[in-house]
């Protein structure tokens, strides 16, 4: 068991890296915020999934440790910020397209 708990604190990191990474716009929280949800997140999930399984499927073990931590992760993630720092709305294309400007 500690090698699996060594190996979700492990794939918490990396799921909490590649969300900072990836969409580094969407995540507005402290990056502590992140990667503790996401360490945490990873080692419920594969604790729960270890004794559920029993044991054995350690592949599969891993596998849902990864899912659920990146299933808290996405519940960080705030879209709509990252929509208002870029200068564009989100519904802006579609709301204005038939309108003109006045002359």
């Amino acid at each position: 068991m500690l090698v699996e708990t060594v190996a979700f604190v492990l794939i918490g990191l990396l799921v909490g890296a590649f969300a900072l990474a990836g969409l580094p716009d969407h995540f507005p929280a402290p990056r502590a915020l992140t990667f503790g949800t996401a360490v945490v997140a990873a080692l419920v999930s594969g604790v729960i999934a270890h004794y559920a399984l029993g044991g054995a499927l350690p592949a599969v073990v891993l596998a849902i440790s990864a899912t659920g931590s990146a299933l808290l992760v996405s519940v960080l993630a705030r879209p709509e910020r990252a929509a208002r720092r870029a200068g564009a709305h989100r519904h802006g294309a579609a709301r204005h397209a038939g309108r003109r400007r006045p002359a």
